[in-house]
């Protein structure tokens, strides 16, 4: 079923190719070659003449070199020319062609190249591509849930593509692919569904990526901050995704899909905000349950983002708000400390900060351990040396463990960061402060864009009748139009009428 999905994604995806470094001829291309150490070059002998072979070992499967290609040439007695290769070799991607170009880019992608003499330009290309070195197809880990499937996209293209076409067997799911990258030669493709996205969207990304003037294109992260719409932003514009159902389904709604050879990520957009805080998992419960852990994913953001500074603004400036009934622990609590509350709360994130990078880069186990005994020990020995207090260790351990909770861990990093503006604005002015520093961020996501869509969408611009799957997620009858910022002409999914009628048996 792979080979079959391989062949039929051959003939549907259009290749432009942006390679500017291409060899004259297929004698500089062979005598270039012959420097590595792991290109192949030498004559065999065949029933009637001889041919030359050439291709880089590190890149082909010898089981398919040995078993479909190599015994036909050399005993098949109806291989008198090139042309009669493509009737010999039971291999469906065989290409007669004396384009140098092309030559070069498919000897380096994992094909034989086969000509009658050393160095003619005519050439048969043949398709042998190792595939044992790549990943098999997991688990979800970053974007996991208990509930929906548990596939994730690997580093292989054609393996992720598969995912998405066995997904959507539709003829409407067309890929368009791109090579990019003056010496990686990266494959990108772009996803999307014909008559459902919008045109304008899909024209946007492809002009973008041919665009890109860049030598080394190694992962779709890179290809983010690259074709984002403002790359001076915190926040992420392209949501980033290792799930092939979330894939399918926001490209059901008109998003367009981008994916990058040797990356696990898909890239969506436009994106909205609301789609950094919403899970999978959401649309595989009940709407009620979906809806419940959503709105908690954005009061945790609120948390995470405003409770340090507003605990450094009421101390600094703001004392007169704290309640009688708190303020004796409070006094108690801080009456050793003998620094200011900016200090103490950098000290403090800080140091989660700190244990949060130590642990990602050790092995996974000694990880947990250093994040859960590092995180008691420092904060007790903290609370007892007199450096912090116990309320703000509460706070900001709340603090980091609601930052957690964001689904799309792009966004989560950006609400870690955005807390120190925050705290410093609140050190300096109060609350005034924080409302002035809200105010910067909120005029900053108004002006903001995800390929040319406003990022606030439906919230901005409004749109009452398109909010159904964003800060809430009504049941699914009521999900019946697309969004308009993504969507084409198709904008209608079902007939609500008719997805609202319950009908008996005998009906």
């Amino acid at each position: 079923m792979l080979n079959l999905f391989k062949k039929k994604k051959k003939e549907q995806a259009q290749t432009i190719d942006l390679s500017d470094n291409t060899l004259g001829s297929i004698t500089e291309l062979v005598d270039s070659a012959k420097d590595s150490a792991d290109f192949i070059h030498y004559v065999q002998k065949t029933v009637h003449n001889k041919v030359w072979i050439s291709y880089y070992k590190a890149l082909i499967d010898c089981n398919t070199f040995h078993r479909d290609c190599l015994p036909y040439l050399i005993h098949h007695t109806d291989f008198r020319s090139l042309e009669d290769l493509k009737d010999i070799i039971p291999i469906e991607s065989v290409t007669i062609t004396k384009d140098i170009k092309e030559i070069q880019n498919k000897l380096l992608r994992g094909f034989i190249v086969i000509q009658f003499n050393e160095y003619d330009e005519e050439c048969a290309i043949v398709r042998a591509e190792n595939w044992f070195g790549n990943r098999q197809v997991s688990t979800s880990e970053i974007e996991f849930s208990v509930i929906g499937p548990k596939e994730a996209f690997v580093e292989n293209m054609d393996t992720n593509l598969y995912l998405l076409r066995r997904r959507l067997p539709t003829p409407d799911l067309k890929f368009k692919e791109i090579i990019i990258g003056k010496q990686s030669k990266t494959r990108i493709v772009i996803a999307y569904i014909e008559g459902i996205a919008q045109e304008e969207n899909i024209n946007t990304v492809k002009q973008r990526i041919t665009d890109i003037d860049y030598d080394v294109i190694h992962d779709s992260a890179l290809l983010e901050q690259i074709i984002s719409d403002n790359t001076w932003s915190p926040f992420p514009q392209l949501v980033s995704t290792e799930r092939p159902d979330r894939v399918v389904s926001m490209m059901n709604l008109g998003q367009v899909a981008i994916l990058s050879e040797g990356s696990p990520q898909a890239l969506l957009g436009p994106a909205t905000a609301a789609e950094f805080f919403m899970s999978p998992e959401d649309y595989y419960l009940n709407w009620l349950l979906g809806s419940t852990f959503r709105m908690i994913r954005l009061l945790s953001v609120l948390f995470s983002t405003f409770a340090t500074p507003i605990y450094v603004a009421v101390l600094t400036y703001h004392y007169q708000m704290i309640p009688k009934d708190l303020l004796a622990p409070l006094i108690s609590s801080r009456v050793n400390i003998p620094f200011p509350p900016i200090l103490e709360v950098f000290f403090l994130e800080l140091t989660i900060e700190l244990l949060r990078e130590a642990g990602a880069r050790l092995p996974t186990k000694v990880g947990q351990t250093l994040g859960i005994v590092g995180g008691i020990v420092i904060g007790q020995a903290s609370v007892q040396a007199g450096l912090t207090s116990n309320i703000l260790l509460i706070i900001v351990s709340l603090s980091a463990l609601a930052s957690f909770t964001t689904p799309v861990f792009k966004m989560a990093n950006t609400i870690r960061v955005l807390r120190f503006p925050f705290i410093l604005f609140a050190a300096i002015w109060g609350g005034e402060g924080l409302v002035l520093c809200f105010c910067f961020v909120m005029v900053h996501l108004l002006r903001l864009q995800s390929l040319g869509r406003p990022y606030l969408f439906p919230i901005y611009p409004m749109r009452l009748n398109e909010m159904s799957d964003s800060i809430l997620r009504l049941p699914y009858n009521f999900m019946n139009k697309r969004p308009s910022n993504a969507s084409g002409e198709n904008k209608k999914r079902f007939d609500k009428r008719e997805a609202q009628k319950k009908k008996d048996i005998d009906e």
